[in-house]
């Protein structure tokens, strides 16, 4: 496998330009790319998304891997930190971050950092690690997640001006490729496009619920906000049935959510 300061050196010498000018594209000095292309340091790896854009190359061809099995091994990664997600994070972060280490750059990677981080105390991590992937990412679902996350993130910063330019950048659409894939395919193709839609479905509808009965209450409609909750505990009774080898880690959440409105 080649090494990624050679693998810039390569491609910056192809694309003729010297180590000030990409230096200055990404706002470091050219001692420090001097320094990656003589393999004494790494770029940071919220750079990498941007170095692999400057090239016009993925971020796998920049490091040169086996797409099918780097992909095998960030999708055993990602999983293993999915595990300790809702009751750790910062296990979960860790598992990650090894995984960065080797997969540096890795948008799958980084777009499941995301979910580990605190909005609120860590919005300096946060913010630019979605700007980087929004620009670079090769996957939309990771491009979009990224504005989601950083509108969220502005959102809990009391950042409310830039919430809605962010918003804007995800297309308006009235179906996913998740549900025309479920529809249209056959097979296992077809079953597990629908079984991660109808997980998706639930926790919107669920969202959707608690921001309705959230919107009731503040107009002094307490008996249809109350309608909108019961509602929400229907769905997450009939769904703990769905998940009962993973106990559905996130019901809880919503419960006490939903508890704590109701007695308001």
């Amino acid at each position: 496998m080649i090494k990624l300061g050679e693998k810039i050196k390569s491609l910056r010498k192809q694309k003729n330009i010297s180590q000030e000018v990409f230096a200055n594209y990404l706002g470091v000095s050219f001692q420090a790319v001097s320094k990656w292309e003589n393999g004494n340091t790494m770029p940071d790896v919220t750079m990498i998304p941007a170095i692999a854009s400057f090239f016009g190359v993925s971020t796998d061809e920049l490091f040169d891997f086996n797409l099918y099995e780097m992909e095998k091994q960030v999708e055993a990664i990602c999983t293993e930190s999915w595990k300790y997600r809702n009751n750790d994070p910062a296990k979960a972060e860790q598992i990650l971050r090894e995984g960065l280490k080797r997969f540096p750059g890795n948008e799958i990677i980084l777009n499941n950092l995301l979910y580990t981080l605190d909005y609120k105390t860590r919005a300096d991590e946060v913010i630019p690690l979605c700007k980087s992937l929004i620009e670079s990412a090769k996957y939309d679902d990771v491009k979009y997640d990224a504005c989601r996350i950083l509108a969220e993130c502005y959102k809990e910063n009391g950042q409310d001006d830039l919430i809605a330019p962010t918003l804007e950048i995800i297309p308006e659409i009235y179906f996913t490729k998740l549900e025309l894939m479920a529809t249209l395919l056959s097979g296992e193709e077809s079953y597990e496009a629908a079984h991660k839609h109808k997980s998706i479905c639930v926790y919107d509808l669920l969202d959707m619920l608690i921001i309705i009965a959230r919107h009731l209450k503040e107009k002094g409609e307490k008996e249809n906000a109350a309608s909108q909750l019961k509602i929400a505990q229907k769905i997450i009774d009939a769904f703990k049935e769905d998940y009962p080898e993973r106990k559905w880690p996130e019901a809880s959440t919503y419960e006490k959510e939903i508890e704590e409105l109701l007695a308001e």
